[in-house]
C-alpha cells in the first residue's frame, strides 16, 4: 500500500488552491468557484460510473483518483474538512446501513 493517503491529497489541494500558480489545476478550479469545480466533480463521478461498469479495471482506478481529487476541492472551497466527513463516516459504523438511512429519513 502506498505510503500517502487522503489527508496527504488535502493537504496538498490548500497549498495549491492558494499558490497562485497559474499552472495549478487546483488553483485554477479555486479561482473558478465552487459552481464550476462542482460541476467538474460531477463529471468526474459519471466517468468513474462508466468505468465501474466497464471491463477496464485501470479506468476505474484513474476515474476514482479523479473523482477523490476533484472532491477534495470541492470540501476546501466549501470549507469542509476531510475529518469532518471521516467522523460522519465513523459515526455511521455502529449501525447497519438501512438502520442510518432509516435514521436520516425520519429528521
Amino acid at each position: 500500500m502506498p505510503d500517502f493517503s487522503l489527508n496527504d491529497l488535502e493537504r496538498i489541494v490548500a497549498a495549491r488552491a492558494t499558490s497562485g500558480d497559474e499552472q495549478s489545476w487546483t488553483a485554477k478550479l479555486v479561482a473558478n468557484g465552487i459552481a464550476k469545480a462542482s460541476k467538474k466533480l460531477g463529471e468526474e463521478a459519471v466517468e468513474t460510473v462508466i468505468a465501474a461498469i466497464g471491463p477496464d479495471r485501470d479506468a476505474l482506478v484513474e476515474e476514482t483518483a479523479d473523482l477523490l481529487y476533484h472532491l477534495l476541492v470541492v470540501l476546501h472551497i466549501r470549507g469542509v474538512a476531510l475529518d469532518d466527513v471521516m467522523t460522519e463516516l465513523q459515526k455511521r459504523t455502529g449501525q447497519t446501513g438501512l438502520q442510518e438511512k432509516a435514521a436520516r429519513a425520519r429528521e
